[in-house]
C-alpha cells in the first residue's frame, strides 16, 4: 500500500474524528431518553467518510437571483449533517430515544473507535520504525 508524506496517518485520522462526533451524538440521545419531545439523532458514518476522504466537492452556488441559498457555509461544503432516527415505537411524549437501540450503537461505535486507536497505534509504530531504521 503506497503512504502519501502528506498524510501519513491516511483515512485514520478523519475516522476516528467522525467516530467521535457520533459518540457525542448516541450519548446525548442516551442522556435524553427521558426528555419529553427529544428526537434521537445519529450520523450516517460511510456517507460521512466519503465526504472526509473524497474529493471537496465544489460549494453550491447561486446562479439566479431567485435561487434558493444555502442556510449555512457548512451546508454550501456539504458537511455531514446530524439525522434524526426513525423509531420503532415513539413514545407518547414525542420522545424517539429508545435506550436499547441507543446503547447498542454506542456498544457498536465504542468497537469501532476502539478499532480505529489500534489502527491509528500500528500506523505511528511503523511510521516510528520507519524513521528510526528499524
Amino acid at each position: 500500500m503506497a503512504s502519501r508524506f502528506d498524510q501519513p496517518l491516511g483515512v485514520a485520522e478523519p475516522a476516528l474524528q467522525l467516530r467521535a462526533r457520533r459518540h457525542e451524538l448516541l450519548a446525548s440521545n442516551i442522556a435524553n431518553a427521558d426528555t419529553p419531545g427529544y428526537k434521537a439523532r445519529d450520523m450516517d458514518f460511510r456517507e460521512a467518510m466519503r465526504q472526509a476522504t473524497g474529493p471537496s466537492p465544489e460549494p453550491l452556488r447561486a446562479t439566479h437571483a431567485q435561487h434558493l441559498q444555502p442556510d449555512s457555509p457548512s451546508l454550501a461544503a456539504g458537511d455531514p449533517q446530524a439525522l434524526y432516527r426513525v423509531p420503532h415505537s415513539p413514545s407518547l411524549d414525542g420522545n424517539t430515544v429508545e435506550t436499547h437501540v441507543e446503547k447498542a450503537k454506542f456498544a457498536e461505535n465504542v468497537v469501532d473507535y476502539q478499532a480505529t486507536i489500534e489502527f491509528l497505534k500500528s500506523r505511528v509504530q511503523k511510521l516510528s520504525g520507519a524513521i528510526k531504521g528499524k
